[in-house]
Order: C-alpha cells, then structure tokens, then sequence
C-alpha cells in the first residue's frame, strides 16, 4: 500500500513538474532514465549472484552462520563479509530482508549493513590516495567498530 501511495506521489508531482516546466522536466527524464541504464546491469548481474547464492546456501546454514545463535562469531563473520564486500544500498536491503528471512538474526543483519555502507577494503587504496593512509585506517578501523555498537542498540531494541 505505502508503495503504491509513492507511485502516486510521484506521478502527481512529474505531472505538476511537466505543466510547470515541460524542458526541464523532460531533461530531468532523460538524465534520470541515463542513470537507470546505468544502474541497471549492475542490479541485475547482483541480483542473479544473490539469488543463486540463496539458491545454493540453505536456510539452516545461513542461521548457523550469521543467525541468532550465532553470536559474535557471526557477528564477526557478517563483519568481515560485509566489510569486504562492495554492493550498492539498493540491493543491500533487499538482500538483508532475504538472509533474514532465511534465518539470519538482527543483529548480524544490522553489523552487516552497517559494514557494508560504512567500511571500504576494497576502496582503501582509492580513499588512501584521496585522504591519506592514517585517516582511511582510522576511518575504517572506526566505522568497523561503531558497526557493533549499531548491531548491539539494533539487539536490545528489538528484542
């Protein structure tokens, strides 16, 4: 329902933007329509990887790995997965709500995701060249770090 109200929304506010503007808006068309190519290919060779790799990996495993009995071993596991692992946030909640329905806890998800977003390995040598190698290994060793604090509030709050 939420969705489909947004869909609505955006449809109502392209309409009051066409018959404000119809140059611009039709630029921003065309530009938002050259970002979803781009994207695209991307999306979908992630979403095959993800969907074979749910395919192959059973759910008993995934909650062995990364689920609530898990602990801080799956924590740590989710960690360096997620710290490792370059993916887009469009297709990172997607996924977690996937592993959480196949038996991940919250609170690997959460260490997961916030891995994911906030710490780099395989950027570091781009972000080393842009910061420095002191403040890119502090700003990762940081974020890698306040990922478990996340993942601990995300714990106590729902459970």
């Amino acid at each position: 329902m939420f969705t489909i109200v947004l869909y609505i929304l955006a449809a109502v506010l392209l309409l009051v933007s066409f018959v404000k503007d119809r140059r611009k808006t039709k630029m921003a068309l065309k530009k938002a329509w050259k970002s979803f190519e781009n994207i695209l290919p991307q999306f979908i060779a992630i979403l095959i990887i993800v969907g074979i790799m749910l395919a192959i990996i059973s759910p008993e495993m995934i909650s062995r790995l990364i689920g609530n009995q898990s602990g801080w071993i799956g924590m740590l596991v989710a960690a360096t997965i997620g710290a490792i692992t370059l993916i887009p946030g469009f297709v990172a909640f997607p996924l977690a709500a996937a592993l959480l329905n196949g038996g991940a806890g919250f609170m690997q998800i959460a260490v997961f995701i916030s891995t994911l977003m906030m710490v780099g390995v395989v950027t570091i040598p781009v972000e080393i060249s842009y910061f420095g190698k002191k403040a890119t290994l502090l700003r990762n060793a940081m974020a890698f770090l306040f990922s478990f604090v996340v993942a601990i509030v995300i714990g106590v709050v729902l459970k």
